[in-house]
């Protein structure tokens, strides 16, 4: 295998997992790195043309411009990409992060990032190709009450405004998206996207009607559901405590007992989620926080491409 193979994929951030992500230093530069090696994998993909409505770089075609070729680009990839200028596609996305204490949770603090550095760092990575993509970006943090609102602009002082407040998000308190939702919904003025980021553990009805009413609303929205493997799976040990960080109460088990019911009962909630936001045209991802990033931000250009 050659050094120019290895090299290449090393470049692929968007395809490493959390562990290898947080090696790499601060969100910015995660961001960065898992952008850049998503749209590179763009590029190298069989949609044509699509990764240039989400990049700010396109593949050279004979009779472009030189002085536009993105000499930093061919450094490294040895392939030429043309620098693109396109005007403001006017659409507003909110990303909308859940900071409740269930979020600063990991099964395996050793090997795997929390809830919340997760949903940070898909919501910088996001913010970035949305900025890149000349669309303004704002962003809300809640748990029973929103903590912290950014409007949304377009611009990299706006990225990296957006990449500081997500910095400096903490875990705490108990969630109440549904407030947060009703709170949004009655500030926006103008249609948008709102993606919302949380593990999802609120109050399910009352979370799936103001998902509702942002879509009556005429918003488009985006849900995606982090699960820490953890929560899909009970431990091997005989017995398990399980602990609410909301309410503080504990509750000891026998895995063994309740093991096939506590699969069935994830499945069912999964499927519940999928089901009723499915009906209320809202699109739903599950994304496991051991997995790359790179599958949520193809199920966001997914979507963004069907808003043209």
């Amino acid at each position: 295998m050659s050094d120019a193979s290895t090299s290449h994929r090393a470049r692929r951030h968007d395809l490493a997992d959390p562990r290898a992500l947080a090696q790499l230093g601060g969100m910015e530069l995660v961001a960065r790195s898992v952008v850049e090696g998503f749209l590179m994998g763009l590029h190298r993909s069989p949609h044509r043309g699509f990764s240039a409505e989400f990049a700010e770089l396109r593949a050279y075609q004979a009779g472009d411009d030189l002085r536009y070729i993105d000499w930093r680009m061919y450094g490294r990839s040895d392939r030429f990409y043309v620098k693109q200028f396109e005007e403001e596609t006017n659409l507003r996305a909110y990303l909308l992060l859940d900071v409740s204490s269930s979020m600063g949770w990991s099964s395996d603090p050793e090997r795997l990032p929390t809830k919340l550095w997760y949903a940070q760092h898909l919501a910088a990575a996001l913010g970035l190709i949305l900025t890149r993509q000349g669309d303004q970006v704002g962003m809300a943090a809640f748990h029973d009450r929103i903590v912290d609102r950014l409007p949304p602009r377009g611009g990299r002082r706006q990225w990296a405004e957006l990449v500081r407040r997500l910095g400096r998000l903490e875990p705490g308190g108990a969630t109440g998206a549904e407030h947060a939702l009703k709170e949004l919904a009655l500030r926006l003025r103008r249609r948008g996207l709102v993606i919302l980021i949380s593990d999802l553990l609120v109050e399910p009805e009352a979370t799936r009607t103001a998902l509702r009413f942002l879509r009556h609303q005429g918003h488009e929205v985006l849900v995606f559901h982090l699960m820490d493997p953890g929560e899909r799976e009970l431990p091997p040990a005989a017995e398990a405590r399980f602990f609410d960080p909301e309410t503080r109460e504990e509750l000891q088990v026998s895995v063994a007992d309740v093991r096939e019911e506590y699969r069935a009962a994830v499945r069912d909630a999964i499927d519940e989620w999928r089901r009723s936001l499915r009906v209320a045209d809202i699109d739903y991802a599950v994304v496991d926080t051991h997995h790359p990033l790179s599958p949520a931000l193809r199920r966001y250009l997914r979507k963004r491409e069907r808003l043209g």
